[in-house]
């Protein structure tokens, strides 16, 4: 007869869970910071080039675990709706996702890109709602209602500044939010069949694969020349903002669930402002901080009513 498991131990593995999600948060909310440093640093660089030098360094670590993870799981052989899952997840989720952020941080400060796209997990419950036919609470449509009336607030202050490229920025990474959570409701699917770090590894290295095509095709594989500087922070940006965050927050959620991991990546947003008014000297304001505090409470609310 099977043991029950240890209190202990299940009390363990939530820990680790939590600390996976939370570091891979901070490193996720730092790359918003990084993007637009390189920007600073050299308006030549586009964001397709920003990410190609990203993920070219990525690869070979995504390549060599999913190589160690074939190995360990030689018995376990992938079938062809695995591979198209993985084909699909990777172009949409990691690459797709990207390339809309990358683009909209040419237009709009960090802390605005970190208080859309944190609007993920909301979009993650309508998704479910839709396609699972999950029912929608009145709690959760109150948490909605909070969390998108923050973004707007935080959205119309910066829309005195700009208004032409915020607006355009906005819908930018509102879509990158929109692909990301459509890519965490089929990734659930896929950690349960194949495991966190074998399909992270999977599902990157397709995103670097296609992010390589897509420069080389528009810039015919000629590499422009950057300063040091450039190569620095997309070095930086692809082990803490792309590769350790890429394998902890999926195994993060493979302990503790999508609905707790939510909420403690609620420290993203917040990170992102003070890194960003750090770095970058972007201004904090009340209103952005009051804007945020109803993103975060709006998303907090549905996690915990979705769980």
């Amino acid at each position: 007869m099977q043991q029950p498991q240890s209190p202990i131990i299940s009390k363990r593995q939530i820990l680790i869970g939590a600390g996976f999600v939370l570091i891979a948060a901070l490193g996720f909310s730092a790359k918003a910071v990084i993007i637009k440093l390189a920007y600073q640093c050299d308006q030549t660089v586009d964001a397709i080039t920003l990410m190609a030098l990203r993920m070219v360094m990525a690869l070979p670590a995504f390549l060599l675990v999913a190589i160690w993870q074939g190995k360990q799981n030689h018995e376990d052989v992938l079938r062809g709706k695995d591979w198209f899952g993985v084909l699909i997840l990777g172009a949409v989720g990691y690459y797709w996702s990207s390339l809309l952020d990358f683009t909209g941080l040419l237009f709009i400060s960090a802390g605005l890109e970190r208080v859309i796209l944190f609007l993920y997990p909301t979009f993650v419950i309508l998704f479910s709602a839709i396609i699972f036919r999950q029912p929608i609470s009145l709690r959760v449509l109150l948490a909605l209602l909070i969390g998108y009336s923050g973004m707007l607030v935080v959205f119309i202050e910066n829309m005195q500044m700009d208004s032409v490229n915020v607006l355009k920025g906005s819908v930018l990474v509102f879509s990158s939010a929109i692909s990301f959570a459509l890519f965490l409701i089929g990734s659930g699917v896929m950690i349960k069949r194949m495991g966190s770090a074998r399909f992270t590894a999977l599902s990157m290295s397709v995103a670097c694969l296609v992010t390589l095509v897509h420069f080389a095709i528009s810039h015919e594989l000629n590499v422009p020349s950057f300063s040091g500087k450039i190569y620095a922070l997309a070095g930086l940006m692809a082990v803490f903002s792309t590769i350790l965050p890429a394998f902890l927050m999926n195994a993060g959620i493979r302990r503790i669930g999508s609905g707790t991991a939510s909420i403690i990546s609620s420290t993203g947003p917040v990170g992102t402002l003070f890194l960003s008014w750090f770095f970058l000297q972007e201004t904090i304001t009340w209103v952005q901080i009051g804007g945020t505090l109803l993103v975060l409470t709006g998303v907090y609310i549905a996690s915990q009513a979705r769980s």
